[in-house]
Protein backbone atom coordinates (compact mmCIF):
# COMPACT_ATOMS: atom_id res chain seq x y z
CA UNK A 1 0.00 0.00 0.00
CA UNK A 2 1.36 3.37 -0.99
CA UNK A 3 2.19 5.74 1.84
CA UNK A 4 0.17 8.89 1.09
CA UNK A 5 2.66 10.93 3.13
CA UNK A 6 5.51 9.73 0.92
CA UNK A 7 3.93 9.15 -2.56
CA UNK A 8 7.26 8.99 -4.42
CA UNK A 9 8.80 6.31 -2.23
CA UNK A 10 11.58 8.57 -0.95
CA UNK A 11 13.61 7.40 2.01
CA UNK A 12 12.67 9.30 5.16
CA UNK A 13 15.49 11.31 6.73
CA UNK A 14 17.43 9.48 9.46
CA UNK A 15 16.57 10.17 13.06
CA UNK A 16 18.65 13.05 14.47
CA UNK A 17 21.64 12.31 16.69
CA UNK A 18 20.41 12.87 20.24
CA UNK A 19 22.97 14.62 22.44
CA UNK A 20 23.40 15.42 26.14
CA UNK A 21 25.75 18.33 26.88
CA UNK A 22 27.50 18.09 30.28
CA UNK A 23 29.62 21.04 31.46
CA UNK A 24 29.62 22.98 34.72
CA UNK A 25 29.86 26.31 32.84
CA UNK A 26 26.35 27.41 31.79
CA UNK A 27 27.79 29.65 29.08
CA UNK A 28 29.66 26.72 27.52
CA UNK A 29 26.55 24.54 27.73
CA UNK A 30 24.40 27.21 26.09
CA UNK A 31 26.95 27.74 23.31
CA UNK A 32 27.26 24.04 22.53
CA UNK A 33 23.50 23.58 22.62
CA UNK A 34 22.97 26.48 20.22
CA UNK A 35 25.67 25.18 17.87
CA UNK A 36 24.41 21.60 17.75
CA UNK A 37 20.73 22.49 17.69
CA UNK A 38 21.35 24.53 14.54
CA UNK A 39 21.99 21.32 12.57
CA UNK A 40 19.02 19.43 11.17
CA UNK A 41 20.42 16.03 12.07
CA UNK A 42 21.43 16.88 15.65
CA UNK A 43 19.22 17.38 18.69
CA UNK A 44 20.31 18.37 22.20
CA UNK A 45 17.88 16.52 24.45
CA UNK A 46 19.30 17.64 27.82
CA UNK A 47 22.01 19.63 29.56
CA UNK A 48 23.88 18.68 32.74
CA UNK A 49 26.12 20.55 35.19
CA UNK A 50 28.06 17.54 36.49
CA UNK A 51 28.57 13.82 36.00
CA UNK A 52 25.62 12.78 38.15
CA UNK A 53 23.23 14.97 36.17
CA UNK A 54 24.73 13.62 32.93
CA UNK A 55 24.06 10.06 34.07
CA UNK A 56 20.49 10.87 35.12
CA UNK A 57 19.85 12.68 31.82
CA UNK A 58 21.22 9.70 29.91
CA UNK A 59 18.87 7.33 31.70
CA UNK A 60 15.93 9.66 31.09
CA UNK A 61 16.57 10.63 27.46
CA UNK A 62 18.64 7.73 26.00
CA UNK A 63 20.93 9.98 23.92
CA UNK A 64 23.21 8.72 21.18
CA UNK A 65 26.16 10.82 22.40
CA UNK A 66 27.15 12.60 25.61
CA UNK A 67 29.56 15.54 25.42
CA UNK A 68 31.31 15.35 28.78
CA UNK A 69 33.64 17.83 30.47
CA UNK A 70 36.46 16.42 32.61
CA UNK A 71 36.60 18.89 35.47
CA UNK A 72 33.25 19.52 37.14
CA UNK A 73 32.39 20.00 40.81
CA UNK A 74 30.31 17.31 42.42
CA UNK A 75 30.79 14.23 40.22
CA UNK A 76 33.52 14.91 37.66
CA UNK A 77 33.59 13.57 34.13
CA UNK A 78 36.13 10.81 34.70
CA UNK A 79 34.14 9.43 37.62
CA UNK A 80 30.91 9.43 35.61
CA UNK A 81 32.49 8.00 32.47
CA UNK A 82 32.40 4.25 33.36
CA UNK A 83 28.71 4.61 34.24
CA UNK A 84 27.89 6.33 30.95
CA UNK A 85 29.88 4.14 28.56
CA UNK A 86 27.57 1.10 28.85
CA UNK A 87 24.64 3.36 27.94
CA UNK A 88 25.89 5.56 25.10
CA UNK A 89 28.87 6.98 23.22
CA UNK A 90 30.84 9.58 25.19
CA UNK A 91 33.01 12.36 23.78
CA UNK A 92 35.22 14.18 26.29
CA UNK A 93 35.03 17.90 25.51
CA UNK A 94 37.30 19.87 27.82
CA UNK A 95 40.13 22.37 28.25
CA UNK A 96 42.39 19.78 29.91
CA UNK A 97 44.81 18.00 27.57
CA UNK A 98 47.13 16.36 30.15
CA UNK A 99 48.47 13.04 28.96
CA UNK A 100 47.47 11.09 32.06
CA UNK A 101 43.88 12.38 31.92
CA UNK A 102 43.62 11.70 28.17
CA UNK A 103 44.92 8.17 28.73
CA UNK A 104 42.57 7.54 31.66
CA UNK A 105 39.53 8.83 29.77
CA UNK A 106 40.24 6.54 26.83
CA UNK A 107 40.98 3.63 29.15
CA UNK A 108 37.60 4.13 30.76
CA UNK A 109 35.84 3.94 27.42
CA UNK A 110 35.53 7.43 25.95
CA UNK A 111 34.92 7.46 22.19
CA UNK A 112 37.11 10.52 21.74
CA UNK A 113 38.85 13.43 23.43
CA UNK A 114 38.41 16.99 22.14
CA UNK A 115 40.35 19.91 23.61
CA UNK A 116 38.66 23.31 23.37
CA UNK A 117 40.30 25.67 20.89
CA UNK A 118 41.56 22.85 18.65
CA UNK A 119 38.50 22.23 16.51
CA UNK A 120 36.08 24.18 14.36
CA UNK A 121 32.29 24.03 14.80
CA UNK A 122 32.07 21.78 11.74
CA UNK A 123 34.73 19.45 13.15
CA UNK A 124 32.81 19.20 16.42
CA UNK A 125 29.63 18.34 14.54
CA UNK A 126 31.49 15.68 12.56
CA UNK A 127 32.92 14.21 15.77
CA UNK A 128 29.44 13.99 17.29
CA UNK A 129 28.03 12.31 14.19
CA UNK A 130 30.95 9.88 14.06
CA UNK A 131 30.68 9.06 17.76
CA UNK A 132 27.27 7.51 17.13
CA UNK A 133 28.92 5.32 14.48
CA UNK A 134 31.72 4.32 16.86
CA UNK A 135 34.42 6.32 15.10
CA UNK A 136 36.95 7.88 17.51
CA UNK A 137 38.19 11.47 17.39
CA UNK A 138 41.23 13.04 19.07
CA UNK A 139 42.25 16.68 18.69
CA UNK A 140 46.01 17.38 18.27
CA UNK A 141 46.90 17.98 21.92
CA UNK A 142 45.08 14.85 23.07
CA UNK A 143 46.64 12.73 20.32
CA UNK A 144 50.11 14.12 21.02
CA UNK A 145 49.90 13.64 24.77
CA UNK A 146 48.63 10.10 24.36
CA UNK A 147 51.41 9.26 21.91
CA UNK A 148 54.02 10.75 24.25
CA UNK A 149 52.76 8.68 27.15
CA UNK A 150 52.70 5.52 25.07
CA UNK A 151 56.33 6.25 24.20
CA UNK A 152 57.16 6.65 27.86
CA UNK A 153 57.61 10.42 27.67
CA UNK A 154 54.58 11.45 29.70
CA UNK A 155 54.53 12.98 33.17
CA UNK A 156 55.81 10.39 35.62
CA UNK A 157 53.29 11.49 38.26
CA UNK A 158 49.92 9.86 37.78
CA UNK A 159 47.09 12.35 37.80
CA UNK A 160 45.41 10.13 40.34
CA UNK A 161 48.48 9.26 42.47
CA UNK A 162 47.67 9.14 46.15
CA UNK A 163 44.21 10.67 45.81
CA UNK A 164 40.70 9.28 45.66
CA UNK A 165 39.37 9.20 42.14
CA UNK A 166 36.48 11.52 41.66
CA UNK A 167 36.96 13.09 45.10
CA UNK A 168 36.36 16.83 45.25
CA UNK A 169 37.15 18.21 48.74
CA UNK A 170 35.73 21.54 49.79
CA UNK A 171 37.89 23.90 47.77
CA UNK A 172 36.63 27.10 49.39
CA UNK A 173 35.79 30.41 47.69
CA UNK A 174 38.34 30.08 44.88
CA UNK A 175 36.51 26.99 43.61
CA UNK A 176 33.72 29.26 42.36
CA UNK A 177 36.04 30.28 39.52
CA UNK A 178 35.31 28.44 36.31
CA UNK A 179 37.84 25.62 36.25
CA UNK A 180 37.53 25.05 32.52
CA UNK A 181 38.49 28.66 31.82
CA UNK A 182 41.36 28.31 34.28
CA UNK A 183 42.61 25.29 32.34
CA UNK A 184 42.43 27.36 29.13
CA UNK A 185 44.53 30.08 30.74
CA UNK A 186 47.06 27.46 31.80
CA UNK A 187 47.39 26.07 28.27
CA UNK A 188 47.89 29.54 26.78
CA UNK A 189 50.55 30.55 29.26
CA UNK A 190 52.71 27.44 29.42
CA UNK A 191 54.39 27.94 26.05
CA UNK A 192 55.33 31.54 26.94
CA UNK A 193 57.07 30.49 30.15
CA UNK A 194 58.89 27.38 29.00
CA UNK A 195 62.23 29.10 29.64
CA UNK A 196 61.84 28.40 33.36
CA UNK A 197 62.26 24.69 32.68
CA UNK A 198 59.03 23.60 34.35
CA UNK A 199 57.31 20.45 33.18
CA UNK A 200 53.76 20.72 31.83
CA UNK A 201 52.36 19.59 35.18
CA UNK A 202 54.58 22.01 37.13
CA UNK A 203 53.58 24.88 34.85
CA UNK A 204 49.92 24.07 35.40
CA UNK A 205 50.36 24.01 39.16
CA UNK A 206 52.32 27.27 39.06
CA UNK A 207 49.42 28.89 37.24
CA UNK A 208 47.06 27.66 39.94
CA UNK A 209 49.39 29.00 42.66
CA UNK A 210 49.47 32.36 40.90
CA UNK A 211 45.66 32.36 40.76
CA UNK A 212 45.56 32.12 44.57
CA UNK A 213 44.58 28.48 45.01
CA UNK A 214 45.53 26.56 48.16
CA UNK A 215 47.20 23.15 48.05
CA UNK A 216 43.83 21.48 48.70
CA UNK A 217 42.20 23.37 45.85
CA UNK A 218 45.07 22.52 43.50
CA UNK A 219 44.82 18.84 44.46
CA UNK A 220 41.09 18.83 43.69
CA UNK A 221 41.56 20.64 40.38
CA UNK A 222 44.40 18.39 39.16
CA UNK A 223 43.12 15.07 40.53
CA UNK A 224 46.24 14.53 42.63
CA UNK A 225 46.98 14.28 46.35
CA UNK A 226 48.10 17.24 48.47
CA UNK A 227 51.40 15.43 49.08
CA UNK A 228 52.00 15.31 45.32
CA UNK A 229 51.14 19.01 45.10
CA UNK A 230 53.75 19.79 47.78
CA UNK A 231 56.37 17.76 45.93
CA UNK A 232 55.66 19.69 42.74
CA UNK A 233 55.85 23.01 44.60
CA UNK A 234 59.25 22.14 46.04
CA UNK A 235 60.59 21.51 42.52
CA UNK A 236 58.91 24.66 41.20
CA UNK A 237 60.48 26.81 43.93
CA UNK A 238 63.89 25.37 43.14
CA UNK A 239 63.56 26.08 39.43
CA UNK A 240 62.25 29.61 39.99
CA UNK A 241 64.80 30.26 42.78
CA UNK A 242 61.97 31.29 45.07
CA UNK A 243 61.28 30.76 48.76
CA UNK A 244 57.58 31.68 48.92
CA UNK A 245 54.37 31.47 46.90
CA UNK A 246 54.30 35.24 46.50
CA UNK A 247 57.86 35.38 45.17
CA UNK A 248 57.28 32.47 42.78
CA UNK A 249 54.01 33.99 41.53
CA UNK A 250 55.66 37.38 40.94
CA UNK A 251 58.45 35.79 38.90
CA UNK A 252 56.02 33.55 37.01
CA UNK A 253 53.93 36.51 35.91
CA UNK A 254 57.02 38.30 34.57
CA UNK A 255 58.30 37.77 31.02
CA UNK A 256 62.04 37.85 31.83
CA UNK A 257 63.77 34.70 32.97
CA UNK A 258 66.37 36.90 34.61
CA UNK A 259 63.75 38.00 37.11
CA UNK A 260 63.78 34.47 38.47
CA UNK A 261 67.51 34.42 39.34
CA UNK A 262 67.15 35.02 43.07
CA UNK A 263 68.37 33.01 46.03
CA UNK A 264 68.09 29.21 46.35
CA UNK A 265 64.77 27.43 46.45
CA UNK A 266 63.03 26.66 49.72
CA UNK A 267 61.02 23.73 50.98
CA UNK A 268 57.26 23.91 51.09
Amino acid sequence: MRDERNPFGEMPPPDPVRVVVADDNPVVRAGLTALLSGREDLEVVAEAADGKEAYEATLAHTPDVVLLDVRMPGVDGLTALPHLVPLTAVLMLTYSGESDIVHEALRRGANGYLVHGEFTPDELVTAVRDARRGRPHLTPTAAGRLLAQLRGEGDADSAFGGGARGSWPDAGPTSTKNLSQLQSDVAQSVSDKSAYGLSAREAEIMELIASGMSNQQIAATCFISEKTVKNHINRIFAKLHSTSRAEAAAKWRGEERSSAQGSGGGRW
